[in-house]
């Protein structure tokens, strides 16, 4: 096993397209490293050159102790899984593991010995003399995994290896690789664009954004502390509200509030010592960023005092059997900032901001709501999850407004 680095790493195309910029990672030995970000972010190319796959323009990229700009992939001792398996149709499963075994000239004991464990531990034995097109996805994935086990290799790379399995077996495939990750202790990277996959399976995830990296961190601490307004919109599903705001300090007691249109919210204490950078925003204009499961329905939640609650206006109204999902209009005005922008932009154009002083919010509200379609409700909000960003620079307002970047 071994622990991977990028130093300063870079690709750029003859045609002046820079797919990485200057990245700066490095992943511990046994880690299971998640690359994500929406598509065309780099992060294949980046996973593609640490294969051999694609050449490095610039900066260093080292597998344990070793520099491998110049190593052909075949001598870079790791292992690859593909989104589209890349079995081969006419071997049986047993070959497929088998394969790489043979053209390495692994003797014939020692080959049917790492095929029969990888079988075992893949829950593959009772298909070995079966062909790929008598498995089903799921199968056909785990064979994929059981060729790249066998091999034992430095480290394991998988460019979005579920994508092509329905929503069921991702889910199951997803605990799968972690639980096989984890039994191996296989340093792992792992490239998806699906946020969901990076915060089940990582041991820390990478968001990527334009060939460079935005944040590296826990799963937790993305969603807990985005350094920057890309970072809190693409972690989290549904996707965190935007809304611009104020922030107010009361004279003489401490105390803080931020105003959303003609409304108001007093923020704990608690969250302004968390976030002491927040003190000197005081009757600035910022970005407020409000997570749908931050929002209840305040007829369920009689203890939520009457200055930490927003009216809304309920537009549509999906029921998912364990929540309900409520878009609903509140009277302030969109962030409309060249940074949301161009989140909405990454997020697939799911445009959040309404012209005209509207802003449509999302909250994930217990099943338990009567909030329909229609009417006006009020929506208690946790005031200590709130998240705050600078609409100049799109960075977080935590203890220093660099915290956790990546340049």
């Amino acid at each position: 096993m071994a622990e991977v680095r990028f130093d300063r790493v870079s690709k750029v195309y003859p045609d002046g397209t820079r797919a990485v910029s200057s990245m700066e990672l490095e992943i511990g030995d046994e880690e299971f490293m998640v690359l994500v970000g929406p598509s065309g972010c780099g992060k294949t190319t980046a996973l593609r050159m640490v294969a051999g796959l694609e050449e490095i323009s610039e900066g260093e990229l080292r597998i344990g102790e070793r520099v491998v700009n110049d190593v052909p992939s075949r001598d870079r001792d790791i292992a690859m899984v593909f989104q589209s398996y890349a079995l081969y149709p006419h071997l049986s499963v047993y070959e497929n593991i088998a394969f790489g075994l043979r053209l390495k000239k692994v003797p014939k004991d020692e080959i049917d010995r790492r095929v029969r464990d990888a079988a075992s531990v893949l829950d593959l034995t009772e298909w070995l003399k079966r062909k790929p097109r008598n498995l089903s996805g799921g199968q056909r994935q785990r064979v994929a995994m059981g060729r790249a086990i066998v091999r034992h290799p430095q480290a394991f790379l998988m460019d979005e290896p579920l994508s092509n399995l329905d929503a069921k077996l991702r889910v199951q495939m997803r605990a799968e690789i972690a639980r096989l990750q984890s039994d191996l202790g296989v340093t792992t990277i792992y490239v998806t664009h699906d946020q969901i996959e990076a915060m089940t399976m990582g041991d820390r995830v990478a968001v990527m954004r334009k060939g460079r990296l935005q944040q590296v961190a826990t799963p937790q601490e993305l969603y807990d502390r985005p350094v920057n307004l890309f970072v809190g919109g693409f972690i989290g599903s549904p996707a965190m509200n935007l809304v611009q705001a104020r922030l107010e300090a009361s004279d003489g007691d401490g105390s803080y509030a931020v105003t959303v249109g003609d409304q108001r919210l007093s923020l704990p204490q608690e969250l302004i010592a968390a976030r002491p950078a927040l003190r000197d925003w005081s009757g600035r204009e910022l970005v407020l960023g409000i997570r749908p499961e931050s929002l209840q329905d305040a007829a369920l939640a009689a203890d939520a005092p009457a200055d930490r609650r927003l009216r809304a206006h309920v537009t549509l109204r999906e029921a998912l059997g364990s929540e309900v999902d409520v878009h609903a209009t509140i009277a302030a005005r969109s962030a409309e900032t060249e940074h949301v922008r161009e989140l909405i932009e990454d997020r697939g154009g799911l445009e959040t901001l309404e012209e005209g002083g509207e802003t449509t919010i999302v909250g994930r509200l217990a099943p338990r709501t009567t909030a329909a379609e229609g009417e006006t409700v009020e929506l208690a909000v946790d005031t200590a999850a709130l998240h705050f960003f600078d609409p100049d620079s799109g960075l977080g307002i935590y203890a220093a407004q660099t915290e956790g970047a990546v340049s």
